[in-house]
């Protein structure tokens, strides 16, 4: 295994996990997922070519409701559940 050097660039598409609202939590949830799917299956050709087969699987659409409110969850107890 070769090391890597660190990266130099700071930035990062999430930098927390705070939001406003709840409702930029669950957006927040979202992108999480979409993220988590395209680190997984990163080329785009492939990953274009299965969506239509879990597009129509109802299955498939409650499981990924299942990955996002998982992740909403996270969210929402970073946010200490938005308590004023």
């Amino acid at each position: 295994m070769t090391d890597q050097p660190a990266p130099t660039d700071t930035t990062s598409w999430l930098p927390s996990l705070r939001t406003d609202t709840p409702e930029a939590g669950f957006q927040l949830a979202i992108t999480m997922a979409r993220r988590a799917v395209k680190a997984t299956q990163p080329d785009m050709d492939t990953l274009k070519k299965l969506r239509p087969a879990y597009a129509g699987d109802s299955d498939s659409l409650i499981q990924a409701s299942g990955v996002v409110a998982n992740y909403f969850a996270t969210v929402a107890a970073a946010n200490d559940y938005w308590k004023s």
